[in-house]
């Protein structure tokens, strides 16, 4: 049970907020692409799908990211008694874990079409390098959000097997949302950041980060009037998006005191709410 134990806290399984983050968007490329005037069951199995990957490969990303920071880790307050920068688990055995979810995320991923098999693999380098950003670049959250977002592209291509203007707008909204909300989350750790040199958008715009989730939040709202547009969606679907607009600009980023690591957890989680919000939209726009 120990290890049992452990290993869920090696994954943030407790934590659900990071696998929901990574299928969110797949769950958004799947409704755009799917065709609801026909069989349903298709929908629900490439959802299950993406489901499972976004555990499993959420899972493995941060095991490869813990092993990654382990000397970070252990100067960090939030950080510093996570299984590996404790020493409760060993580099070894976290390796053999990340393998075999990896190996079992793999499985899922052959149940696609060879074109979705091929886009995924091509992007794991990316996936597995993001937790070096840091290191090297005040851009780390970028590279998150071209990660995180990837499953739009995917899901898209699982459905239709070819690539378009549509998920690809989605795409780049999606990268500038993970820019925000990561922002807002890497205030937590500001301070240790700044004295151990680990870099971040928090940092970088720690004089004014309001400013920058704003233009975050509006490229954001702006692809999803793009998207509308080019799906010929009924006006039914820009109604509705005001309820995600007031959500990003009034709820999260108008009276966030960023100097508090308790409201900007609350904020970067109430994110997830968000991406029911705009999975609510798009079937609203598909259905209407």
């Amino acid at each position: 049970m120990e290890q049992i134990n452990l290993f869920i806290d090696l994954t943030r399984l407790k934590k659900p907020i990071g696998f929901m983050l990574l299928f969110w968007p797949c769950l958004w490329g799947l409704t755009l692409a799917y065709d609801f005037n026909f069989d349903l069951s298709n929908y629900f199995f490439f959802l299950t799908l993406f489901f499972l990957g976004s555990i499993l490969m959420r899972s493995a990303g941060c095991i490869v990211n813990d092993i990654a920071d382990i000397n970070f880790d252990k100067k960090v307050e939030r950080t510093k008694n996570r299984p590996l920068a404790s020493g409760k688990i060993s580099k070894f055995s976290a390796s053999i874990y990340a393998s075999v979810l990896c190996l079992i995320a793999f499985l899922v991923l052959i149940n696609f079409n060879n074109f979705t098999i091929l886009m995924a693999m091509l992007s794991m380098p990316l996936a597995f390098s993001y937790p070096l950003m840091k290191r090297v670049t005040y851009w780390p959250q970028l590279f998150l959000g071209i990660t995180f977002n990837y499953g739009i592209i995917l899901a898209w291509i699982s459905v239709t097997n070819e690539l378009s203007l549509v998920p690809l707008i989605l795409y780049i909204g999606a990268i500038f949302w993970t820019l925000g909300y990561d922002t807002i989350y890497g205030f937590q750790d500001i301070k240790d950041d700044e004295i151990i040199g680990v870099k971040s958008t928090s940092i970088k715009f720690k004089d004014e980060p309001k400013k920058f989730l704003y233009i975050c939040y509006f490229f954001l709202m702006l692809s999803l009037i793009f998207v509308g547009i080019l799906m010929k969606f009924k006006i039914y679907y820009y109604l509705f998006n005001i309820i995600p607009f007031f959500h990003l600009f009034f709820f999260q980023v108008k009276n966030l005191n960023f100097k508090s690591t308790t409201m900007c957890l609350e904020k970067f989680k109430s994110n997830n709410f968000l991406g029911l919000l705009i999975f609510i939209n798009i079937l609203i726009g598909k259905l209407a």
